[in-house]
């Protein structure tokens, strides 16, 4: 069967290396969508791969690839699926990042599909009575919610690369919003962390509390609203949010946030306006680039600082020889790595609409080396460290101002595709924290994002510029960092990515350098226990590093740490030498994710 046909963007330059191969023994397979069977985290097979936290998504992705879909038209079914069983990290209420390696050009693109601030937006957009709200009081409002970039990423990917309609791709999600799912642990709990902002809204309350009770593992849920939703996406295209009655209610919604009056929340109202809907577009962009250890790491630019985060810190680490470093060493070398990265993302990073972002500077390796000489391997640096100057490099110079890195919520989620012609999608999507801003658009079944809280609510320091103030129009900061990586003649040699927040870019990071570096088969690079550095005082472990023995070797040397139970949940896709794909997920995090491959190995 041929290949079929798309529609192709521009040829990018990509640059040669020698080649790298990483190779692992394959796992036992996975079972075929159709078949009922507990989640895998891993699975070696023909014909495509699917990797994502939740099994029905999963097999909705598998099933458009059986079916003759590529794996753009993958990506979007699984993404519309994890819609309806992850509506807490995901949906059409969102925004996110697309990553896509056309097999048949050997090229990577990208599309920036963040949420935008209403055009009414100002630097003061969460300032009043002359002091920045708290968060609490900012995320569960109309302010926090900005112009949803979902559901024109997926209809960007698809009339640029995709070979089915959209209405196609979307009836697995349709039909598991109508039929439902199992209620797993991990969904109930979310909810029951909800469980207070939910009741602020009576159309949460009553979608996400049946009954007004948390809904209990094992029983079924179903979504009919969205099915409805998704269908009339199906029909209508696109359009029915930017340009029609969804779009509509999702206005009504942010300007007049419909509040339980009996629960005493004061839900700010929002300033999104229809002309904002009708203005938005998701964003063709090239990816970033940085050349690792004869490889090519290819990510998100800005308005994410994924890409130039994850680049920074690889080219720091390039000097080093990881894979004969002890553990600790390793860590601590990682640890500081992502450290400089993040003071240097804090001080530089904004949406290049409205900051001049040093993007290459920020990539060179020049910088890189300047900031490099910095790591001792018997010290350690203190944070808040102050950024450097990528324009005007300077080896292993201290001085500037240092400002804090800013808060951002922790939920989001990451899936990653290949189809049996060889094209690979990574991408991450999110409503930002864990339940977005907790306002569901009545009738419609799906979470509005919370992300404009992802801007600083005033500069972070104020002696230190800040690129990421709210404006009219403007993207928020993200840390979404999908990844694909090519080798020298231009194949995938692995894709990853995680959800988690800013620590996403922490954790993209030590999955790449513990797989490419360290040589762990990549479903165990992904349940390696992680820590996270992001220019603070104190680095986050989590439990298995925080209670052994490791913990103890680096605080001889100076680090600080704090337990955090839980970082990142990331999926994967490798290109094995004989023409097979891996699909990897998590083992244990957030109840495990799920790997399924179109024709398991024999």
């Amino acid at each position: 069967m041929g290949r079929p046909g798309t529609r192709r963007l521009a040829v990018l330059t990509v640059v040669s290396a020698a080649v790298v191969t990483v190779g692992a023994a394959a796992p036992p397979p996975a079972p075929r969508a159709s078949e009922p069977a507990a989640k895998q985290a891993v699975a070696v097979g023909y014909g495509g791969a699917v990797a994502s936290v939740d099994k029905d998504a999963t097999a909705a992705g598998i099933e458009v690839l059986e079916h003759g879909g590529n794996a753009v038209d993958a990506a979007v079914a699984t993404a519309a699926a994890l819609g309806v069983t992850e509506p807490y990290s995901s949906g059409v209420g969102g925004g996110g990042y697309f990553v896509y390696y056309d097999a048949r050009t050997r090229t990577v693109h990208t599309i920036d599909g963040r949420e935008t601030a209403p055009r009414s937006a100002d630097s003061d957009l969460f300032v009043e009575n002359g002091k920045p709200l708290s968060f609490n009081d900012a995320v569960s409002s109309g302010l926090s919610v900005g112009t949803p970039g979902t559901p024109a990423t997926w209809q960007t990917a698809l009339d640029q690369w995709g070979s089915q309609k959209l209405g196609s791709v979307l009836k697995p999600a349709e039909k598991l919003a109508r039929d439902g799912f199992t209620v797993d642990d991990t969904f109930r709990s979310q909810t029951a962390g909800n469980d207070t902002r939910f009741r602020y809204f009576p159309d949460t309350a009553r979608l996400f509390l049946p009954g007004g009770k948390l809904p209990a593992v094992g029983s079924t849920f179903k979504n009919p609203e969205l099915a409805n939703t998704y269908e009339e996406l199906a029909k209508k295209g696109m359009g029915a949010i930017y340009h029609g009655d969804i779009g509509d209610d999702i206005v009504r919604t942010v300007e007049h946030p419909p509040v339980d009056p009996a629960s005493g929340w004061n839900a700010r109202p929002g300033k999104l306006a229809e002309k904002d809907l009708a203005v938005y577009r998701a964003k063709l962009q090239a990816p970033t680039r940085t050349a690792y250890r004869g490889l090519n790491v290819y990510s998100i630019a800005p308005s994410s600082s994924g890409g130039t985060t994850v680049g920074e810190a690889l080219n720091i680490l390039e000097s080093s020889d990881l894979s004969k470093m002890s553990e600790a060493q390793y860590l601590h070398h990682f640890i500081e790595a992502s450290r400089i990265a993040f003071a240097d993302r804090g001080r530089w990073v904004g949406d290049p609409a409205y900051e001049k972002v040093p993007t290459r500077q920020l990539l060179s390796q020049r910088f890189a080396d300047s900031r490099a000489c910095l790591i001792k391997d018997d010290a350690v640096l203190t944070s808040p460290l102050a950024p450097g100057d990528p324009y005007h490099p300077k080896d292993c110079a201290k001085g500037g101002k240092a400002a804090p890195t800013t808060y951002e919520g922790q939920n989001t989620t990451h899936l990653t595709v290949a189809d049996k012609w060889g094209d690979v999608v990574s991408y991450t999507l999110t409503i930002e924290q864990t339940g977005g801003s907790a306002m569901t658009v009545p009738g419609r079944g799906f979470l509005l994002n919370n992300e404009l809280t992802d801007f600083s609510f005033t500069p972070a320091s104020p002696s230190v510029p800040d690129p990421n103030l709210p404006g009219p129009g403007k993207r928020p900061r993200s840390s979404i960092s999908p990844a694909i990586v090519l080798d020298g003649s231009n194949r995938p040699v692995v894709a990853l990515g995680s959800p988690g927040g800013a620590t996403i870019i922490t954790t993209v990071l030590q999955t790449l350098t513990e797989f490419l570096d360290r040589h762990l088969p990549l479903v165990d690079a992904i349940a390696a226990p992680r820590a996270s550095q992001r220019n603070a005082a104190q680095t986050e472990l989590e439990p298995a590093l925080y209670n052994s023995p490791l913990r103890q070797q680096l605080e001889a040397i100076g680090h600080h740490f704090t337990l955090n139970p839980e970082i990142g949940a990331a999926t994967g896709v490798q290109r094995l030498p004989n023409g097979e794909w891996l699909a990897a997920a998590e083992k244990v995090r957030r109840g495990g994710g799920s790997a399924m491959v179109v024709g398991p190995a024999p």
